[in-house]
């Protein structure tokens, strides 16, 4: 359970900040535009990446058992700088812009939603090598913290596309990202000094 709780808190806190998918799928949460299929595209996507860094990670460990200290310390060390330039997001928060067009068939929802998810670089350093970074630090249960990864994606992106009309009006202001980016930057330290001390 404290692997998969790990997993959980750290795939929220990585998913969480508004990007250009999150801020897609908030689009068509208000213009109630096929919220299921775009939720569940960018959830099934976020499980597949975190499947093939969890696998990967575990793979590479058992092949050279010099890897997963290294891979801890430099998933603790990005956990860090992350978290801090969390904390300089909550000195100068912004709000979230809406502007722009949800897509307006299905095809064209689902390309968007595909494109934003695998040509972003990102999603490939928070999930394959991040997450299969730190899954190797649980060399026991590092199959439950990849579970548990991928429950908060499910679970972040159905919360958005469907409160996404709840939620607009909370982060049209500045506070409500001060809020967010505080608790981003504190999951990440806290996820790190554990990896540091166990």
């Amino acid at each position: 359970m404290t692997a998969a709780t790990s997993g959980f808190l750290l795939g929220l806190s990585l998913i969480m900040a508004i990007g250009a998918q999150n801020a897609f799928i908030l689009r068509q949460g208000l213009r109630r535009e096929h919220v299921f299929a775009v939720c569940l595209t960018c959830a099934a996507s976020d499980a597949l990446l975190i499947a093939a860094g969890v696998a990967g990670m575990g793979f590479l460990a058992g092949r050279a058992p010099w890897i997963a200290p290294m891979m801890t310390w430099a998933g603790a060390t990005f956990l860090l700088v992350y978290g801090t330039l969390s904390f300089r997001r909550a000195l100068r928060p912004g709000a979230l812009s809406l502007t722009g067009q949800g897509a307006g068939s299905l095809r064209s929802a689902l390309l968007t939603c595909l494109a934003l998810t695998w040509l972003n670089p990102h999603v490939y350093l928070d999930t394959v090598v991040l997450l299969g970074s730190v899954a190797s630090g649980y060399p026991e249960s590092g199959l439950a913290f990849g579970a548990g990864a991928v429950a908060a994606s499910f679970v972040f992106f159905f919360a958005l596309g469907y409160g996404a009309r709840a939620l607009v009006p909370v982060f049209a202001r500045p506070a409500a990202w001060r809020l967010l980016d505080l608790g981003v930057g504190l999951v990440m330290w806290a996820i790190a000094a554990k990896l540091l001390l166990t």
